[in-house]
């Protein structure tokens, strides 16, 4: 029987993700923006977290492993490689009722100092906003 076992957290990230679907409900992950590692865009960072819809029909190739999560969306119309540590999900729960999980600080969890670095493919946001009117839709009879 080993002594230290791996952090719980990916296994029950995976988990609720899939039992909220599975319940046709929207899963939103909670992040501690402020960590080092956490690739968010920061124009929707508000007191330090943001909350990041993680369905299939707003994310592109998600993954959720040992270390972290990660996922490409659009954010304003903008294309972006999001990635966020382990440490840094507060909380995984569905839009619709709240239901989910809150995470605490677990034995055998990485020291948020310690988080490993993202993968190569994460690239940053562009730090300006495209130019140019904002899209808007009208009824045509």
């Amino acid at each position: 029987m080993a002594d230290k076992m791996t952090p719980s957290r990916p296994y029950l990230m995976r988990a609720l993700n899939e039992w909220i679907l599975d319940n046709d409900c929207t899963p939103y992950v909670l992040v501690d923006a402020g960590l080092p590692g956490v690739q968010v865009p920061q124009d929707y960072v508000n007191n330090g977290q943001i909350v990041l819809n993680i369905s299939p029909s707003a994310v592109r190739d998600l993954l959720m492993n040992q270390d972290g999560l990660s996922f490409n969306a659009r954010f304003g119309g903008v294309p972006m490689d999001v990635y966020v540590p382990l440490v840094a999900i507060l909380a995984i729960y569905a839009k619709e009722n709240g239901q989910g999980m809150v995470f605490g600080s677990e034995a055998g969890a990485p020291n948020p100092d310690d988080t490993p670095p993202p993968p190569k493919s994460v690239k940053k946001a562009p730090a300006e906003k495209p130019a140019g009117p904002r899209p808007s839709l009208k009824v045509v009879k």
